[in-house]
């Protein structure tokens, strides 16, 4: 099929590879302007963009499709090259950027498919910009890709397709997104074998959660939230932001983190804990009071500038002292 191609991260990558191995003829790619990143902050071009560049497929990065914005002359270009492509449909995944109605009218003309999208939930659990942070961050046990007919809403389009996964009680965002990320291409791939034999299904309101973009700000770690609900933001927060906290007036990422057993936390009186105090430190990990009477365990920090690392590897260069609390620029009396 003669498809148009609109996506921008690493999740969008996959999904362009796979469809591209499968033979479909890709006849333009729309991914976000190069951003600025890494410690230079030099203009970086999306994975997308890396691999149209390497196969050699036809390219247009505009700021915005919107004909009546500050880019309109940007988006007027886009209009032409998406008309010339003389595309049967449209693959949208992870674009960034809300397309206008014109693109979809665009699309839907006679012989075509319209705009198809690949949704990293189980619609309509997460709508919206971070569905796989969100759905680790809220305690899910399952997600799964969904393959929808676009419509003007966010993520509110018919269903044509979904796969379930299970979410591994120590899954990472990092890990889930990869996951997700190959599911969604070869599920794609598999909608456009015979789209004729796709039948949409209305979604419901019922149960809609909205996964709003990451903010930094959310990376900070509150000590008062059960050990639970800390651990879950350790990894829905991997790879990006990172949670974040402070130890003796260092800042600490924490890339691992586990919940101690109810017999473990009783046996350190963590109940009785100030939220954040450190409660012990050894090979296995920094064991940290936290909310609602419950207790951390720390396994993997990240100094300032430094690589992730086991805490028995921190520890060689760190001694802690008893009375150490976290978020706290002074040792506190241990209880």
């Amino acid at each position: 099929m003669r498809l148009v191609f609109a996506g921008t991260p690493e999740f969008a990558r996959v999904a362009l590879a796979h469809l591209h191995a499968a033979g479909h003829e890709i006849a333009l790619v729309l991914t976000q302007p190069d951003r600025p990143g890494g410690r230079g902050m030099k203009l970086q071009p999306s994975a997308v963009k890396q691999f149209a560049q390497a196969q050699h497929l036809a390219l247009a990065q505009p700021a915005s499709l919107r004909l009546d914005g500050k880019f309109a002359l940007e988006a007027q270009a886009a209009q032409d090259l998406i008309s010339q492509a003389r595309a049967e449909a449209m693959v949208v995944v992870a674009y960034g950027l809300l397309l206008p109605q014109w693109v979809l009218d665009a699309m839907a003309g006679s012989g075509q498919w319209g705009c198809f999208n690949i949704h990293a939930s189980l619609l309509p659990r997460w709508r919206g910009a971070a569905p796989i942070h969100r759905a680790i961050e809220a305690g899910d046990v399952e997600s799964g890709i969904t393959i929808m007919q676009m419509d003007a809403g966010l993520d509110t389009g018919p269903m044509l397709l979904q796969e379930r996964i299970a979410i591994a009680p120590d899954a990472s965002t990092a890990v889930l997104h990869d996951a997700l990320a190959e599911r969604g291409g070869r599920l794609m791939v598999q909608a456009l074998d015979n789209p004729a034999a796709l039948h949409g299904r209305a979604q419901t309101e019922e149960g809609v959660c909205y996964a709003h973009k990451i903010d930094k700000a959310e990376a900070t770690m509150d000590w008062q939230q059960p050990a639970e609900q800390i651990a879950r933001k350790v990894r829905a927060f991997d790879p990006f932001p990172g949670a974040s906290t402070r130890l003796a007036g260092e800042a600490l990422k924490v890339w691992g983190a586990q919940v101690l057993a109810p017999e473990e936390t009783m046996a350190l009186a963590a109940g009785q804990a100030r939220p954040g105090l450190l409660l012990g430190s050894g090979p296995q990990g920094l064991l940290v009071a936290a909310g609602a009477g419950t207790c951390l365990r720390i396994t993997h920090v990240q100094r300032p500038g430094g690589k992730r690392l086991a805490v028995a590897d921190y520890l060689q260069g760190h001694a802690l002292a008893t009375g150490l609390c976290f978020d706290s620029p002074v040792a506190l009396q241990a209880p």
